[in-house]
């Protein structure tokens, strides 16, 4: 979307969510799920008494919209727009504490629910042979994201510079497509990283470059869970976070590093990977799928 799109297409959701509700949605379902926190949150409230309404939270929501005046504006709006839901999901606990933070004494019917993962599915594609191998003998660092101005991947290059510079040698790959792909690109060729900061680009299969790194990242200023770091933990890979809400998914791996979330933090975590490595565990991971199912079940 032109940045004016980015502005426009929100506002006229919010305003318009009425007739495009009316148009698009009514009476065409049982169930009504939205997803994903702002616009489709905001649209999937409107008022319909014979449809069942769920609404899924996967990020801070403290921190989602960010600390501006239009991002207050949007609390206050939401705090009436979550009302209007018979269930609100949370993927972690700690999402579930940071909006009770937000929104205290609420009447709002809420329970957490894990996400579902195929263990035996993530085993199998991580097999598959990657387009691109990696150099044995480099430290290779591989994380799966969506490049957006959350996940820090600006600040992971100027943390790779720094350390580049200061002889510690090592590559990042990140794997993931967004709005922020030009300007990531634009730094890694002002710095000249190219080949030490990869951009892959989208990926259906990202699991053989989880499995083959030496290390999985999840560097993000904030997070909801992140279901990627359990299919990293799948694959016994040593796991590195930023401290966000993404720490209830490490908290009982012990083949993982939560670093201060700074670029400073950053950057002191990596150095000490890199010069003295880590001890890392053989640990299988168990899944309750079943439970999981049959808690989405039950809501629904």
């Amino acid at each position: 979307m032109t940045k004016l799109q980015k502005y426009t297409i929100p506002l006229k959701v919010l305003l318009g969510k009425k007739a495009i509700y009316n148009k698009y949605i009514r009476n065409k379902y049982d169930t009504e799920i939205a997803f994903l926190e702002g616009p489709i949150t905001r649209l999937f409230s409107v008022k319909n008494t014979n449809t069942k309404k769920i609404v899924w939270i996967h990020n801070d929501i403290s921190k989602v919209f960010g600390n501006s005046i239009k991002s207050k504006i949007k609390k206050l709006i939401d705090k009436k727009i979550y009302n209007k839901y018979n269930q609100l999901v949370f993927v972690s606990k700690d999402n579930l504490d940071k909006f009770e933070k937000v929104y205290p004494k609420n009447n709002m019917k809420k329970v957490v629910i894990y996400n579902y993962i195929d263990k035996q599915k993530v085993i199998e594609k991580a097999e598959e042979k990657p387009e691109i191998e990696f150099d044995e003998n480099d430290i290779n660092f591989v994380t799966v994201t969506r490049l957006v101005e959350q996940k820090g991947i600006d600040r992971l290059i100027d943390v790779h510079k720094k350390l580049i510079d200061n002889k510690l040698h090592h590559k990042f790959y990140v794997i993931g497509d967004g709005a922020e792909r030009l300007k990531l690109e634009n730094m890694i060729k002002k710095e000249k990283l190219e080949e030490t900061f990869i951009l892959l680009g989208k990926l259906d299969n990202p699991y053989p470059y989880i499995k083959n790194a030496n290390y999985f990242c999840l560097l993000s200023k904030f997070e909801g869970y992140g279901m990627v770091i359990e299919e990293a933990k799948i694959l016994n890979k040593p796991v590195i976070i930023t401290d966000t809400a993404a720490r209830e998914a490490v908290k009982e791996y012990e083949n993982s590093m939560i670093l201060e979330n700074s670029e400073k933090g950053i950057y002191e975590g990596i150095k000490s990977i890199i010069e003295k490595g880590f001890k890392e565990k053989e640990i299988t991971i168990k899944y309750n799928n079943e439970s999981i199912l049959g808690q989405v079940e039950k809501i629904i």
